[in-house]
């Protein structure tokens, strides 16, 4: 993450060093000079940024082919395709891809990326990102993992320079409220009344690797007593309701109800219908319990009374476009997508700027 600043490479050093592992045979054997790459990128990625990219895929890596695309995904080895991650976020081409698989029938998909510097609201139709209606909020799991340090540094703990612990904290005790005020009003309430509060048992890396979540009985029972602990209350459905009103820590941009409403509104008319009825929501924050009943209910109350309103979170929302990937290295037209590496050698970075994908 180092190499990256709200999702865009500026670091290339630190970068290189990274592609240089994953690349490496101790971690691929695979032959580059035989093997096409799928890269993903932020939508609006900046030029210089894709001519270094391919730059060093086709030179320093020597790769047969390169698509660049839109895609949350992670390095991993396919039949004959290598999908990597150069950035943090942005499900896109490759979530929409993915749905049009499992569900043909879909003339148009809003894709909902909400990933670890920000969260993207992207129209589909008929599988071409229509690009007036692309919206970006500055909210995503990294200013949810600051704040809730910032919270607890202030009510318990100071934990300002434990951002990899408390955002595995975040992870495992947060959770999207579909009713606020119930939520608050029991979390108000002493234990055992109280079902939400619960104990962190922070890591020790001796005998515990990763947080242990506690209620309070098993607390006071005399469980990891030796163990810091953080006492988690309201700030469990406080932290992620950020992505639904970012204005709450002053943050003036709209909250991804709103967002996608917006977006909708600046699509053709006649895609309005097919957008409100897939949805589809891709990135680690889509991981929350909760998340997709509260965003369902949020858009349906916002959106006109005619519309049906569908709102989709895979399995695995982190890995969703990562798939789409795989399924896209086996389509037949494939290959017409990438760009050769003796294309790269003949023309150049403009050889890329052929496709729009």
């Amino acid at each position: 993450m180092l190499g990256y600043q709200k999702g865009y490479l500026l670091n290339w050093d630190i970068q290189k060093t990274v592609w240089d592992y994953i690349f490496s045979k101790d971690c691929c054997k695979a032959n580059f000079s035989e093997m096409p790459l799928i890269v993903t990128e932020p939508y609006f990625n900046f030029s210089s940024i894709q001519e270094g990219m391919t730059e060093m895929f086709f030179e320093e890596y020597e790769f047969q082919a390169l698509l660049r695309t839109n895609g949350n995904t992670s390095p991993f080895n396919l039949n004959l395709t290598l999908v990597v991650k150069p950035c943090f976020t942005l499900a896109g081409n490759l979530s929409c891809y993915h749905y049009h698989q499992d569900k043909p029938s879909a003339k148009c998909c809003l894709v909902v990326e909400t990933g670890y510097s920000f969260t993207h609201i992207v129209p589909y139709v008929l599988q071409k990102k229509f690009k007036p209606a692309i919206l970006r909020i500055n909210v995503g799991g990294k200013i949810l993992t600051n704040h809730l340090k910032e919270v607890i540094s202030y009510r318990q703990l100071h934990v300002m320079e434990e951002t990899y612990v408390m955002n595995q904290c975040k992870e495992d005790l947060c959770f999207v409220s579909t009713d606020f005020n119930r939520d608050h009003k029991i979390a108000k309430m002493k234990w055992p009344n109280n079902t939400i509060v619960r104990d962190y048992i922070l890591p020790d890396y001796t005998t515990v690797n990763r947080g242990l979540i506690r209620t309070l009985d098993e607390t006071s029972a005399g469980k990891d007593k030796d163990q810091q602990i953080l006492r988690l209350n309201n700030e469990r459905f406080t932290i992620p309701e950020i992505l639904f009103h970012p204005s709450d820590i002053g943050i003036p941009q709209m909250g991804i109800a709103e967002a996608i409403i917006f977006s909708i509104n600046l699509c053709p008319e006649e895609t309005r219908p097919h957008l409100f009825d897939n949805i589809i929501v891709t990135g680690g924050n889509g991981c929350f319990p909760g998340f997709e009943e509260r965003l369902a209910k949020e858009v349906r109350s916002l959106a006109p009374d005619e519309f049906d309103v569908s709102v989709t979170v895979p399995e695995n929302p982190i890995t969703y476009a990562w798939h789409g990937g795989n399924l896209l290295s086996k389509d037949p037209d494939f290959y017409s997508l990438v760009v050769t590496k003796e294309e790269y050698d003949e023309e150049g970075f403009s050889a890329c700027l052929r496709f729009d994908v």
